[in-house]
């Protein structure tokens, strides 16, 4: 035992040894390439001013040695870099001519006469080949300035946005619009309201109650200036104005300046792009649709998106034509039989007619179809609709049949899981669609949960975008793929003076737009591969949650980002939140379209690969007139 211990003594004291050795002989090496490094950039350079080879000879000049000066004046100056870097490149998205300024890609109204005029049909939408999109940057007009701040611009827009006269003139005697200066403003009046919106709704709110909460959504069809829709706002209704691109030149565009919901539309052959059961009340004052036409095609068609029990106001021809037949382009026989139709059709959808009561009439349609189905056997037309997807509406066909309302227990119930809260309180009730579990696998609980996630994500947004912070900066935005309308509800419950077109893409795996109407909130269908039935310079705001991720190789993202930067307003935000992979493209054509971009971590931290594009449209015009010649 005694040997082994005193041998391993031994191995251990040589390899101590050995290890002083080595740093010994390391410290020795270091230290002589230390000092021939040092030798070397001390030794002066030589210059010899006359040599003939390396022997010197001894009549040579005598090497001089001098010390060698470091130049540190720049050879590489900002001014020099122009004749330095090659010819810019082309731009990519170059700005479109000034005659695009107000270019609506689907409702263009060139490519329109190609199409069918019966029913106005051309009027509809008609999209451009892939091969014809544009890839320009539409220009706002010359002189372009930020909107009026609601509620100033319910009565003013600036003339230089919308440099339209024509309904001041066609519509002087309505008080439709008015123009003075620079700018427009708007009296409130319309066709059947001369004496303004204001006092025509405070009629209808003698006929129904329009003031306790029970109606919050509403639709305008041929909606004009949207005076009715823009003074249903102060009582808290909010409503979805349409009107096609017609004669009536820029009339959804005042819309939108006004900060008022509207979108370009028409009912002739398709689907209106909203679910069913979506409004509480439908209004048409001297709209010009064709009621009792097309076996009631058109009232079929509103039918299908009123909700159970809500109402549909009609004022103008053929109303009230015992009194104003003569002022009216028909004989006193004509409008007879015109109402009659109108009256007919109301019965066959089982609709209740109320009041009418000078020009307005209010009909309400049943709580449900249980009394309805047995009327069936007395009005053979028309019939229920069969296997038919109620809130199937994107570039689908009307049918002269009618949407069937979900079943119920006893007559009393209403169809659809049961009324909806009153507003406020709707906004973050459940849903009935949830609650009766129509809307895919969404839950309550998953409902709760999106809507306590988007009250924390506007917040962190606010502090990202310093103008969405500020009260009235903006007013109109546009939220891309909304699923349960959390960002828009999370607006309203931090009380912005907002109000926010929810659209649902057609290619979702849920389709929950009636979701969103049962809030109290509204919206659209859209296929994002298309252009949206709207102006330039809609929306102050854009919202985009994995919308790329949901279009990837459907279509061009460059396609989406021009769409959105045409639907924008200058100096307006975009924030979309996406995978960090799609979102550094995106920065990539953003920049190319001459937005101020920044991508930065989601919420909850850097090491989620979600993340957000943070981005500013610059301000920008089209030139002069002069110099656009």
């Amino acid at each position: 035992m005694a040997s082994n211990s005193f041998l391993t003594y031994l191995i251990t004291l040589r390899m101590k040894k050995k290890n002083i050795f080595f740093m010994a002989l390391t410290t020795i090496l270091c230290s002589c390439f230390y000092l021939l490094g040092n030798w070397k950039l001390a030794t002066p350079t030589t210059d010899f001013r006359r040599y003939t080879s390396c022997n010197i000879h001894p009549n040579a000049t005598v090497p001089i040695t001098t010390q060698t000066q470091l130049d540190f004046t720049p050879h590489h100056l900002a001014e020099d870099l122009l004749d330095a870097l090659p010819l810019a490149r082309v731009e990519r998205f170059p700005p479109c001519t000034p005659e695009f300024s107000e270019y609506t890609p689907c409702e263009d109204v060139d490519r329109s006469l190609k199409f069918d005029r019966e029913r106005l049909v051309y009027r509809e939408r008609h999209c451009p080949e892939k091969v014809d999109v544009l890839k320009c940057r539409i220009p706002a007009p010359y002189g372009y300035r930020q909107t009026f701040r609601w509620p100033e611009s319910r009565d003013a827009a600036w003339y230089a946005n919308v440099p339209h006269k024509h309904l001041t003139l066609e519509k002087a005697g309505q008080n439709w619009v008015r123009f003075k200066g620079d700018r427009f403003t708007f009296p409130g009046g319309g066709t059947m309201f001369p004496n303004g919106a204001g006092a025509y709704i405070d009629d209808i709110g003698k006929l129904i109650n329009l003031r306790d909460g029970s109606i919050r959504t509403a639709i305008d069809t041929g909606c004009g200036v949207a005076s009715f829709g823009a003074y249903l706002l102060s009582r808290n209704i909010l409503t979805m104005s349409f009107a096609p691109k017609d004669t009536h030149i820029a009339q959804v565009q005042f819309a939108l300046e006004r900060g008022v919901p509207a979108l370009i539309g028409i009912l002739a052959s398709i689907r209106l792009p909203y679910p069913s059961r979506a409004f509480d009340m439908a209004h048409c004052s001297r709209c010009l649709i064709p009621w009792g036409q097309y076996d009631g095609l058109y009232l079929i068609e509103v039918d299908r998106v009123l909700r159970p029990g809500g109402y549909w106001i009609l004022s103008g021809p053929p109303i009230n034509w015992e009194n104003r037949w003569k002022g009216w382009d028909k004989t006193r026989e004509q409008f007879k039989v015109e109402q009659d139709k109108v009256e007919g059709v109301a019965k066959s959808l089982c609709w209740k007619k109320l009041i009418q009561k000078d020009d307005i009439a209010i009909w309400q349609k049943p709580s449900n179809h249980a009394h309805c189905k047995i009327t069936r056997k007395i009005f053979k037309k028309p019939q229920f609709c069969q296997n038919k997807d109620p809130d199937m509406a994107w570039y689908t066909k009307m049918e002269t049949c009618l949407t069937q309302l979900p079943d119920v227990s006893n007559i009393r119930e209403t169809s659809g899981g049961g009324r909806v809260a009153k507003w406020p309180d709707r906004l973050t009730s459940t849903p009935p669609r949830i609650i009766s579990q129509h809307v895919g696998d969404i839950t309550e609980e998953i409902f709760r949960t999106d809507t306590d996630l988007w009250k924390k994500r506007l917040s962190h947004y606010k502090t990202l975008d310093q103008q969405l912070a500020e009260k009235g900066r903006y007013r109109n935005l546009l939220d891309m793929n909304s699923y349960l309308g959390g960002f828009a509800a999370a607006l309203v419950l931090h009380n912005d003076p907002v109000w926010v077109m929810n659209a649902v893409p057609v290619e979702a795996n849920v389709n929950t737009l009636g979701v969103i109407y049962e809030r109290g909130l509204i919206g659209t269908y859209q296929n994002w591969c298309e252009a949206m039935s709207t102006y330039p310079r809609t929306y102050d705001f854009i919202h985009g949650d994995a919308i790329f991720t949901l279009y990837k190789d459907k279509c061009e993202m460059e396609d989406i980002l021009l769409e959105m930067d045409r639907i924008l307003r200058p100096q307006g935000s975009v924030i979309v939140r996406d995978d960090v992979d799609l979102l550094v493209n995106a920065k990539n054509i953003a920049d190319e379209l001459q937005w101020e971009t920044r991508l930065v971590d989601h919420e909850d931290g850097p090491l989620l690969r979600e993340k957000l594009l943070i981005a500013t449209k610059q301000y920008w015009t089209a030139p002069t007139p002069s110099h656009s010649r």
